[in-house]
């Protein structure tokens, strides 16, 4: 898939959401055993909204359960603390599972709402069909992910995708093991690697960009869904090399060193401008939250999901992440109203698609 300025992806988000917002006669909410030939599809399905029940403050009370990315998990967290104290009889506990981890638990019916730092994978989708699990997908922020080194590294400041792929591919494995291997002019010493787990999103769409496909990797490096285990290794390691959220740098910049990536158009370092604009590239992104369809009727989840999309674009830069174009908020939640169930990405972890690519394909519809 080409890796295109993912500003180009967040237009395609609005455009999908537009379309999607406006479609016509909601069909009926499938049963457990319709629920696989309903979900097979990539294309998001109307199910049956019910009537938005009245509540009081004082009295909405409930549980929200969350788990998922460690990415996303600052952003939920900060959303649940202002929204515990609006209503105080709501417990939103926010786990940390990694994205894989979160879906895994999610499918299995045991939390309301799945975190994730990429979209839903065919491998995810199909379980959640098993389980007759449909869910709401909703973008909530954007990210970078950021290439990381020991302070005392002063000659990787500039890294090419072409050499990152070099270390991480799965073909480097006990053979990459020197700087001096990456590039001649490096010093002959140790390449220690730390990197997110294998149940991240992060590690998926980091794979997807830089080695060409999700999940495929080396195995042999420090791997943690906890990005301050990562913080903690690469500060404490001069050998370091890791990649973990930008917003995690942001809170931890006086311990550890960014690495500008050259994509072709010269070393860009990521910042909240430079991923905005889509200049750092490939290693940009949309984060997202999963609502359990079944669990959206529930008044607790209706009131925290609504607070959430209200909020995002403010609560996202508190902690560090980049918010989406003001217009997609509304959009997004005009998508839970209508109860619009499935995924936009067809389980695929996409680096980027083209507008055109989108026209092309509501033109087909």
């Amino acid at each position: 898939m080409k890796r295109i300025q993912w500003f180009v992806f967040l237009v395609t988000i609005v455009a999908v959401l537009l379309t999607a917002c406006g479609a016509q006669a909601p069909t009926a909410a499938p049963t457990k055993a319709a629920a696989p030939a309903m979900a097979a599809t990539a294309e998001p399905t109307m199910a049956a909204p019910t009537a938005e029940p009245t509540m009081a403050a004082s009295k909405l009370e409930g549980t929200v359960l969350i788990d998922g990315s460690s990415t996303v998990a600052p952003i939920s967290m900060a959303v649940a603390e202002e929204f515990q104290a609006q209503y105080p009889d709501v417990r939103v506990p926010v786990g940390i599972s990694g994205t894989g981890g979160g879906f895994k638990k999610f499918c299995n019916g045991e939390t309301d709402i799945s975190d994730a730092s990429r979209p839903i994978k065919a491998s995810e989708i199909e379980a959640c069909q098993k389980n007759g699990i449909e869910y709401i997908e909703l973008p909530v922020a954007y990210d970078g992910l950021a290439v990381l080194v020991h302070p005392s590294n002063d000659f990787a400041s500039c890294l090419t995708v072409a050499e990152l792929k070099k270390i991480w591919e799965p073909e480097a494995e006990g053979q990459i093991k020197n700087w001096k291997q990456v590039r001649d002019s490096f010093p002959d010493r140790p390449l220690s690697l730390y990197g997110a787990g294998t149940d991240s999103g992060t590690y998926d769409y980091f794979t997807e960009a830089i080695v060409g496909k999700a999940g495929k990797s080396r195995g042999d490096y420090l791997p943690s869904e906890d990005d301050n285990v990562l913080v903690q290794g690469i500060s404490g390691d001069p050998n370091a090399l890791g990649f973990f959220g930008l917003a995690y740098y942001e809170e931890n910049k006086d311990k550890i060193k960014l690495v500008a990536i050259d994509n072709g158009n010269g070393c860009v370092l990521p910042s909240n401008e430079t991923v905005s604009n889509g200049t750092y590239q490939p290693l940009s992104r949309p984060l997202f939250i999963y609502v359990k369809r079944t669990s959206a009727d529930r008044p607790e989840v209706q009131a925290f999901v609504k607070f959430y999309l209200e909020n995002a674009a403010r609560l996202s830069a508190a902690v560090g992440y980049i918010p989406l174009p003001a217009e997609v908020y509304p959009l997004a939640l005009q998508r839970f109203e209508k109860r619009i169930v499935g995924t936009l990405f067809g389980g695929e972890t996409p680096v980027g698609v083209t507008l055109q690519e989108l026209l092309q394909k509501e033109q087909q519809k």
